[in-house]
């Protein structure tokens, strides 16, 4: 199992940055796949979550109206859109798996928004 983000990058306030997440090893219609994020001296707080294979989404509560999650399950993918981006969203932001009681984690993707 295997998932990595990518898409990180360095935003000024009131921009957007699209992440993506490629899975693989796994067959990954049936899963269910969320967002997290971790800022640098905090915990890791859930961003969103798309559910399989309903597509219905949670999204947090610190980026509901500017975040959305969507997927492709024709390429394994999860995406991550980020509207109107503020400081308190710089963060590694996470791609997670929950599989059989396991959770799967990439590497994370930095995301930094400043002036």
């Amino acid at each position: 199992v295997r998932v990595v983000e990518s898409g990180g990058g360095l935003v000024q306030p009131g921009g957007s940055l699209r992440l993506s997440c490629a899975a693989s090893g796994f067959t990954f219609r049936r899963y269910s796949m969320s967002w997290y994020r971790q800022a640098s001296g905090k915990g890791r707080e859930l961003v969103a979550t798309i559910n399989s294979p309903e597509g219905t989404t949670v999204i947090g509560d610190s980026v509901k109206g500017r975040f959305t999650i969507s997927r492709e399950n024709a390429m394994n993918t999860v995406s991550l859109q980020m509207d109107n981006l503020q400081s308190e969203d710089t963060a590694v932001y996470y791609c997670q798996l929950l599989r059989a009681g396991y959770q799967y984690w990439g590497q994370g993707t930095q995301v930094t928004v400043t002036s």
